[in-house]
């Protein structure tokens, strides 16, 4: 089994089984499955013309027209001019001040920024706030009209398996395209590697730290262009941001079209950081104070995949509550840890202060231990 080392501030890169693209740009991610999945195998990316790959899933008693009409007002298509070409994508209206979310990708660069609304005006634009660790960004339209429709927060606590949504945004330039699913998994660990300062062109961007994404994956179709754009529940509440795409690589300039898998930043995640953003322009992030490889530990005759500790940083939150070198994490509030990039986006998707409980197998004993995450340093 291959290792995979993450720094002290648990952040990683890995190797998946599956590739991922940014769904507004060309840059290329990983997506890694848990360790105690089955390889997933995928004959071949779809042709532009193969519609079984989307097939539309969704609850016959749910008024979809109805969701679309009330959600459309709210969700903008997104044009980014910078020093190195251009690149559009998606975005959701947060509130009637005119703030409006989308990815870091999607703005990465930018020195123009214009924001159409689903009634065809625009506006131009300007980044209030970027996170590229969480690939969130918050716009400021320069003159937002008064009666902008701010989306209806949701709670991605909610969700289960098998739950129907609505994906709306603007693949490929068809802006106000919205198209039907089911929340195919919840908790996937997704890695993919953020966008610097370097332009918004798609296949342009320049690399900087991975996103780690404790994302929600779905089955509504995600095309290039839909970064930025909402995922919301049969209620037409957001649940998500859609951010990436699975993909086998293909041609299409590049870029592969949908597969039936993307994901999307869960909004409990997306309220954090945006509500800083706007505050401060800036975001901190949680922080454990380990350094992670994927690892195997018995238990009970049993071989448990899991994120095992390789460095513990001093004086850390880690260090404070015990945590020791050759410890296998398995568990954070109850929910399964199968690897290192598993540990890394829950602890993403948590805040500084936050109390996680950690199940760990030390000489093959079971321990708990409460762990209080602190702010990280360079935040």
């Amino acid at each position: 089994m291959s290792k995979t080392n993450a720094t002290i501030w648990t952040q990683v890169t890995a190797v998946g089984l599956l590739s991922a693209i940014l769904a507004s740009g060309g840059t290329y991610a990983v997506v890694q499955a848990t360790q105690d999945e089955q390889p997933i195998v995928l004959d071949a990316a779809p042709s532009s013309s193969d519609s079984s790959a989307s097939t539309a899933s969704y609850s016959p008693t749910t008024d979809w027209g109805g969701v679309a009409a009330n959600v459309t007002p709210s969700v903008v298509a997104i044009s980014v001019e910078s020093g190195t070409g251009g690149g559009a994508g998606s975005g959701v209206v947060w509130d009637e001040s005119g703030h409006i979310v989308t990815n870091a990708h999607v703005v990465a660069g930018a020195e123009k920024v214009q924001v159409t609304l689903a009634d065809g005006r625009s506006y131009d634009a300007e980044v209030a706030g970027s996170d590229p660790s969480t690939d969130l960004a918050v716009l400021t339209l320069t003159s937002p009209p008064d009666d902008l429709h701010p989306i209806s927060v949701g709670d991605d606590q909610d969700l289960g398996v098998g739950d129907p949504v609505m994906a709306i945004g603007n693949p490929l330039g068809l802006s106000g395209t919205v198209t039907t699913g089911i929340v195919s998994a919840l908790d996937r660990p997704v890695t993919t590697e953020a966008a610097s300062e370097g332009g918004a062109q798609p296949g342009a961007m320049q690399q900087a730290e991975p996103v780690v994404t404790n994302a929600i994956q779905t089955s509504a179709a995600i095309n290039p262009g839909n970064s930025g754009g909402a995922l919301v529940d049969s209620n037409g509440a957001l649940i998500g941001i859609n951010s990436s795409i699975a993909t086998m690589g293909g041609s299409m300039g590049g870029q592969s079209g949908n597969i039936g898998i993307g994901f999307a930043i869960p909004v409990g995640e997306v309220s954090s950081i945006v509500g800083q953003l706007i505050e401060d322009g800036t975001a901190e992030h949680a922080f454990l104070g380990v350094g992670l490889s994927d690892a195997t530990a018995e238990k009970d005759g049993a071989t448990l995949h899991a994120a095992g500790v390789t460095q513990v940083e001093p004086d850390s939150p880690a260090d404070k509550a015990g945590l020791a070198k050759g410890d296998a994490i398995t568990t954070i509030d109850g929910e399964r840890v199968n690897g290192s990039l598993a540990l890394v986006a829950q602890v993403r998707q948590r805040a500084a202060g936050d109390h996680i409980e950690l199940t760990y197998l030390r000489n093959n004993e079971e321990h708990t231990m409460t762990v209080t995450l602190d702010a990280r340093a360079d935040s």
